[in-house]
């Protein structure tokens, strides 16, 4: 049995029908989420029958690590599943804090022509143990602890949703890992269907929204985004209008700028006038394209973007430039693919893992 999938409840349910006190499970939680310790063998309070028979009942770790690339601004893991796919996950090393980039998906169905993760498409959904694995696994690597998640890797969050609605749930529980709602993103290209059942889930709609946008029109939007097609601009813009949100929060758009494609001041404009009266609902993340070798789209100049900046900000807009971190170990946004060779350095030795 996976420990990861099960909440409070249902694991002191578990302890309850192998004859020990409910508490018991508190105990196993604590050490697991609070103190990052998975080894049955080293949990002191809890009775050493108990943590003789734990190994042989409950499996903690459901990942293989392969290694982890590191940059100056970020470090890429690799992770294989027990029927061996590959899951990357970033650790986002921002000015005061941690941001874990975790993945949802094997792969993505959803084909965002921009981006390398769509390239082999989806292989399946990661279930919630393998979601909150990355997790353990990369705070036990790091000395700082990991406040902030954005679940921005492999996939699209909301076609995975029960899986990652769970996996949220467990992460924001104070028997959990306890994390603030306002310190957990969930990004998605825009799901219709999914994001109505969001804006109706206690949990869910007070996480972080942010919406890929990347185009201002619904023409454009199809070309780059095919998932358009389903989920149409004006319904999409709908439903964001309408999404709860409680004081002082706000939805972010993401639009990836992408040379000679959506990155000119007649964008900007149209960007603004879907928008429109609406605009203090919204902030723009203007992310200047990652480049990849397999795909035939250009980063523009940073004249060209600030001049879209500058485009936004006098319609009284809030619009951010952010540069994606980890882009030189291929971690940065839309870079995530599983490369058929990859470099790493675990525990200070050089290796290659293959696909």
């Amino acid at each position: 049995m996976e420990l990861l999938s099960l909440n409070r409840q249902e694991l002191r349910k578990y302890m309850e029908s192998l004859g020990y006190e409910p508490f018991r499970a508190d105990q196993i939680l604590k050490w697991v989420y609070k103190k990052f310790t998975t080894d049955f063998s080293s949990m002191s309070d809890v009775p050493k029958k108990l943590r003789e028979e734990l190994p042989k009942l409950l499996s903690v770790h459901c990942l293989e690590p392969l290694g982890r690339v590191p940059a100056p601004d970020a470090v890429k893991y690799m992770f294989r599943t027990r029927d061996g796919h590959l899951v990357e996950t970033v650790l986002i090393k921002e000015r005061d804090h941690l941001t874990l980039c975790v993945s949802s998906q094997v792969g993505c169905a959803v084909g965002c022509t921009f981006c390398a993760t769509a390239v082999d498409g989806l292989r399946r959904n990661l279930e919630v143990h393998e979601i909150l694995d990355q997790f353990l696994q990369v705070q036990r690597d790091t000395s700082e602890r990991i406040r902030n998640v954005v679940f921005m890797g492999m996939g699209e969050p909301l076609a995975n949703y029960e899986n990652v609605k769970r996996a949220s749930e467990i992460m924001v529980s104070p028997w959990g890992l306890d994390l603030s709602k306002r310190r957990i993103t969930i990004s998605t290209s825009g799901l219709i269907r999914q994001l109505e059942k969001m804006a109706s889930d206690r949990v869910m709609k007070e996480l972080n929204l942010a919406v890929s946008l990347n185009a201002p029109s619904q023409e454009l939007r199809e070309r780059i985004m095919p998932i358009a097609k389903t989920n149409p601009l004006k319904e999409l813009m709908r439903v964001l209008v309408n999404f709860p949100l409680s004081r002082y929060r706000r939805i972010t758009l993401e639009y990836v700028l992408i040379k000679d494609l959506n990155d000119g001041p007649e964008h900007a404009r149209e960007l603004v006038r879907l928008i429109g009266k609406y605009r203090k609902r919204f902030k723009v993340n203007l992310i200047p394209y990652n480049p990849d070798p397999v795909l035939p789209y250009e980063r523009p100049t940073l004249d060209r973007v600030y001049e879209f900046q500058k485009v936004l900000w006098k319609a009284n807009l809030s619009a951010l430039v952010r540069f994606s971190k980890g882009a030189d170990v291929f971690g940065a946004c839309g870079q995530l693919r599983n490369r058929s060779v990859v470099k790493f350095k675990p525990h200070g030795q050089e290796s290659e893992v293959g696909r």
